[in-house]
């Protein structure tokens, strides 16, 4: 059962070898090949990502969790607080705290960006995920459909067999009818 891409394409896919796309190539021909199409696309991203762009995502991981923000609410408060009490002493940053919202402000003018940054490398690695769904659901499809062939083919050997032995059973009734016949009538 020698099959090439040409006759898979068409067979399964219902198009010219020609209008695949590479990754309707490669499904066919790992098919061809018997070999798995799956990977660890994680391993992949990883192994090309920058320290900036690691620096990015953990910067947003922590950035976007509640650990940090129960800390953010307990150093607020803490700020707030220590300069209400040294208010009376000569505080640091007095009532209405203008150095904290220059801190706050250039802490959400770094973080914002850094935070997008993580955002569109994601939604890189979803676009990654998803053609590699694709091509792991077409690959399945596609053995689904070899296998219905086979099954299909087995089923259609199974029924030439009987129709087969049908006729054989058939001749046999016959000649024994024939012989009963004969039997019967020299008497």
């Amino acid at each position: 059962m020698n099959k090439t891409i040409d006759d898979l394409a068409n067979r399964w896919l219902k198009r010219q070898p020609d209008g695949l796309s590479q990754l309707e190539n490669r499904v066919l021909q790992s098919t061809l090949e018997r070999t798995t199409i799956s990977r660890d696309t994680n391993k992949a991203v990883a192994f090309h990502q920058t320290f900036g762009d690691r620096l990015a995502d953990t910067i947003a991981r922590i950035g976007g969790s509640w650990s940090f923000i129960l800390t953010f609410i307990a150093f607020l408060i803490l700020w707030t607080a220590g300069n209400v009490w040294l208010l009376s002493r000569d505080a640091f940053d007095p009532y209405p705290f203008i150095f904290l919202n220059l801190v706050l402000s250039m802490i959400a003018a770094l973080q914002a960006p850094v935070i997008m940054m993580a955002q569109n490398r994601q939604t890189e690695r979803d676009r990654i995920d998803a053609a590699h769904d694709y091509e792991v659901n077409l690959k399945a499809e596609i053995e689904i459909m070899a296998l219905h062939e086979k099954l299909d083919e087995l089923r259609h050997g199974q029924i030439l067999g009987m129709r087969d032995e049908i006729v054989r059973l058939a001749d046999l009734v016959r000649q024994i009818d024939e012989r009963l016949s004969q039997q019967q009538s020299p008497s």
